[in-house]
């Protein structure tokens, strides 16, 4: 079970998951993120500059958990420096927008990107940003979920302006590292129990510092 609210400041935290988004310039990372992380969208947003951060604690199978959302610029003379930032990262969400046939296609260059930066356990969503201009579509939907089955993604079109699908967007990810945080550490515990070393130790994992369709990975199976 996991609760969206924004938590409390003062509280416990039991986890701590960095995510990243990544993808072209102006596909609308930052909106998402401020509409996850404030509830926010700004019709004037200006341009990231290298990189910048927000976070929002949630409470997902009664444990609290604080999501840092790095937004990660899109333009070509940042590629440098935000590649260090996909360190440590456990999430990440690959960001396109509809209008724009160029930014889908060069969704494949950021996940090679990705997947040469970042751990290889990393949980990666791919996401259709703008579906609010279903009038002005350049990507079919289809083409996008057809790339998502092949490289093993979840996929989810949003809306940041209309706030739609952004939230289970994030849920979807960060719901799916904690499962597999939790999966390593009952396996860590049953090893301490037999007697061999836990490659955990403890339950807090701390990592410094990240439709309706959404498919597990390697098993992807959309639904409209």
């Amino acid at each position: 079970m996991a609760s969206g609210g924004y938590g409390d400041p003062n509280q416990k935290i039991d986890y701590v998951f960095k995510v990243v988004l990544i993808g072209d310039s102006s596909v609308g990372k930052s909106q998402i993120l401020s509409r996850f992380a404030r509830n926010e969208f700004t019709l004037d947003s200006k341009a990231t500059i290298g990189v910048e951060f927000q976070t929002r604690t949630l409470v997902i199978e009664h444990k609290s958990v604080k999501a840092q959302i790095w937004d990660t610029a899109g333009q070509e003379r940042y590629r440098a420096v935000t590649s260090a930032y996909y360190r440590g990262a456990v999430g990440a969400m690959l960001v396109y927008d509809i209008t724009r046939r160029q930014s889908f296609d060069n969704i494949p260059r950021w996940l090679e990107e990705l997947r040469g930066h970042a751990d290889k356990n990393i949980v990666i969503i791919l996401i259709g940003n703008k579906s609010d201009l279903e009038d002005q579509r350049a990507v079919p939907t289809e083409d996008a979920k057809e790339f998502a089955e092949k490289e093993g993604l979840f996929f989810l079109e949003t809306s940041a302006l209309q706030a739609t699908n952004v939230e289970t967007a994030f849920m979807t990810v960060l719901t799916e590292i904690f499962n597999i945080v939790n999966k390593k550490n009952l396996t860590a515990e049953e090893g301490q129990g037999n007697g061999n070393p836990a490659n955990l130790t403890g339950k807090k994992i701390l990592i410094p510092g990240p439709a309706q369709e959404i498919p597990a990975k390697g098993n992807v199976c959309c639904r409209t």
